[in-house]
């Protein structure tokens, strides 16, 4: 056991480093000092976390921390933004990104070139810079496009091969035929399906086994394909600005795919349609209205009113169920599309966050209609979209 008056260790040197950084401050009980990258580090965690709500450190924080701030200009928030790339990982300054938005209301800052050019791209700066659109000066407006494009390929990048994947197997598997022509036979899902049928080596085949197809397996020929009918129906309320994003993408990948009629539609107060901006979710994004109050029985009858096929129609509401408008309206819509034969889906956010906030009387009147509502990440919604289209019960994530 190392004495009272030994000099600490290499490890336990690292260990105080680590505590001072987390602590902040020169009397923190610690002893440690920094220098060198670590002061530097120390700074920039001061600058935003033992600040004031104008960006100004108070003039005795506790612990002894040194004076710190991120000021009020966007050069030196730009500063800032270049150092904090320069010491924490990608991961780490997208929260600080957004935790310096939020605390220190530096929204403003983003109207302005220089400041948008130092910071690191993701879902939430794109809420915000969504909801400050209106704002935006001329010099800022291509700048901001260009963020909002760059997270928006990033996504596309990530998830746009998967979800066809996903939704085109389900679309193949909802046209299979046990009597397809012989060039439309899947044999490889023919062999797999008849193998209890296998008659093993005898006098009579001595080549070897032989397997009898009982049930052939196939695709039906092409123009029998029934195509099917999506419904993007999202809200585009404050909180819901990352399942905003997603969905413009998620849209904009659907619309692409021939056997699939994709309509995206938004909604606070009002209704907005925008499937003719589909091809370009960036536009998609851009013609949103982050914000404002939540009428979810005006936006379903909207979307009911669109329905023609509701055998082969999969509407996907995605809102926070916090209801604005007529209550029993919104069930009495939903009721009516499930009984026509609408496959409906309640998704309480589509994005990475944890568990959102929601109305869970409004939830557990939806699942008492045979709707569970549940909240969705990016990479489950795939899945989710082919268990709809091939009416499967829907992996429905473990709350816990």
């Amino acid at each position: 056991m190392t004495s009272p008056t030994a000099p600490p260790t290499a490890s336990e040197d690292d260990r105080l480093r680590r505590w001072r950084l987390v602590l902040g401050g020169e009397q923190d009980g610690t002893g440690c000092r920094l220098g060198g990258r670590d002061a530097a580090m120390d700074r920039a965690l001061a600058a935003l976390y033992r600040s004031g709500g104008d960006g100004q450190a108070p003039a005795a924080d506790r612990g002894g921390a040194r004076s710190a701030g991120l000021g009020g200009s966007a050069p030196q928030v730009a500063r800032w933004l270049g150092d904090i790339r320069e010491y924490f990982p990608t991961s780490v300054v997208q929260l600080m990104q957004q935790d310096a938005i939020e605390r220190l209301g530096l929204s403003r800052l983003l109207l302005e070139p220089e400041m948008l050019a130092a910071v690191e791209p993701d879902v939430h700066l794109v809420g915000t810079l969504l909801s400050l659109r209106h704002a935006l000066p001329e010099t800022t407006r291509e700048t901001a496009r260009a963020v909002v494009g760059k997270v928006v390929a990033d996504l596309e990048r990530r998830l746009a091969d998967r979800t066809r994947a996903a939704v085109g197997g389900a679309l193949d598997r909802s046209v299979r035929t046990a009597r397809p022509r012989h060039r439309d036979i899947d044999w490889d899902r023919t062999v797999r399906a008849n193998l209890k049928h296998y008659l093993p080596p005898s006098d009579d085949r001595p080549g070897g086994g032989t397997v009898v197809p009982e049930r052939l397996i196939g695709y039906a020929r092409a123009r029998r394909a029934v195509r099917k009918d999506v419904i993007l129906c999202i809200d585009q309320s404050g909180s819901m600005a990352p399942s905003v994003v997603h969905s413009a993408v998620f849209g904009a990948v659907l619309s692409s795919m021939p056997s699939l009629s994709t309509r995206l539609v938004v909604f606070d107060t009002s209704v907005v349609d925008l499937t003719e901006q589909l091809t370009d979710p960036v536009d998609v994004l851009f013609a949103t209205r982050l914000g404002g109050g939540t009428d979810i029985n005006r936006a379903l009858g909207y979307c009911q009113s669109r329905i023609t096929r509701p055998a082969d129609t999969v509407v996907v509401l995605i809102s926070d169920l916090y209801e604005g408008g007529v209550r029993d309206g919104m069930l009495r819509r939903v009721a009516a599309m499930k009984s026509a034969g609408v496959q409906f889906v309640a998704l309480l956010a589509l994005s990475d966050e944890g568990a959102p906030a929601y109305d869970r009387d409004h939830a557990a009147a939806l699942a008492a209609l045979g709707a569970p509502a549940f909240a969705c990440t990016p990479d489950l919604f795939p899945e989710i979209m082919a268990a709809a289209l091939e009416r499967r019960p829907l992996p429905v994530p473990d709350p816990g």
